[in-house]
């Protein structure tokens, strides 16, 4: 059951731990990262709420980068990701310029680099992802997939801390929480709250060009039964026929799996 228009359902939100205890009680050098162990990692979060807009983005490839390669999910993605879900409303990471294109330099906050983060952990962890994995690795590819299985625990938690920022009066920051709320949002716990977001996400698709964010919201929508015939520009058309035909051609090719993209 979902909810009316404008109804907001806050059940199962829970209180973050507070980050600064995650941070020093974490054991993070026994935690596995892409490269090694998760030593550095207390400094290099910790930078995350530098006063320096410069040192924050830095740290946001360095930090965050640095436990995320290749779609994968790792011991150490866990917990950091339950640290930048705690420091979303920290005051720092609205704070100044975060530069998200070098050439350009666009005003984009730290936050909303947090979220984009956070959303695109969690679709490296969405019921697609496990789906193909049961496909190629059977009913127990969660069990061999422990940290997989633990951020996807974790996301009625980090739920609770992107939830708040739906109705930011930044675009960059609400639109980046809603696409970081629709992968979350697929935990039972948290599927009450998809009406919700579907209001959330037909404000987008009449404010936003981004094509990412327009594309995972009407994938969303249409997922959740809503019909988008009357939500969909030309170009979002275009960009759907483009799909439809570059996953033909996979298919046409022997490519088992929809392309990555």
């Amino acid at each position: 059951m979902t909810n009316s228009r404008g109804q907001k359902d806050e059940s199962h939100l829970v209180e973050l731990p507070d980050h600064q205890e995650l941070l020093n009680n974490t054991d993070w050098a026994s935690l596995q990262t892409p490269t090694g162990t998760g030593e550095f990692l207390p400094a290099a979060l910790a930078r995350l709420l530098d006063a320096d807009p410069v040192v924050r983005a830095a740290a946001v490839d360095n930090a965050l980068g640095a436990v995320t390669h290749q779609n994968t999910i790792y011991e150490a993605t866990v917990p950091v990701a339950l640290y930048v879900a705690a420091i979303l409303n920290h005051p720092a990471t609205a704070a100044g310029d975060f530069r998200q294109e070098a050439d350009r330099a666009p005003r984009y906050p730290t936050r909303a680099a947090l979220l984009d983060w956070l959303s695109s952990t969690a679709y490296d962890a969405d019921d697609e992802c496990v789906a193909i994995g049961e496909r190629s690795s059977g009913s127990a590819f969660l069990d061999e997939c422990p940290d997989m299985r633990a951020f996807r625990d974790l996301r009625p938690a980090i739920y609770s801390a992107v939830h708040p920022l739906l109705g930011h009066h930044d675009a960059n920051v609400r639109d980046a929480a809603l696409v970081a709320a629709i992968p979350l949002a697929e935990h039972p716990v948290l599927t009450s709250h998809r009406g919700e977001l579907a209001d959330h996400a037909r404000r987008l698709l009449t404010t936003s060009t981004d094509r990412y964010k327009r594309d995972r919201v009407l994938e969303a929508l249409k997922e959740w039964g809503h019909n988008i015939s009357g939500l969909e520009n030309s170009d979002d058309i275009a960009a759907r026929e483009f799909h439809a035909r570059r996953i033909a051609e996979n298919w046409a090719g022997g490519c088992a799996e929809d392309p990555p993209f």
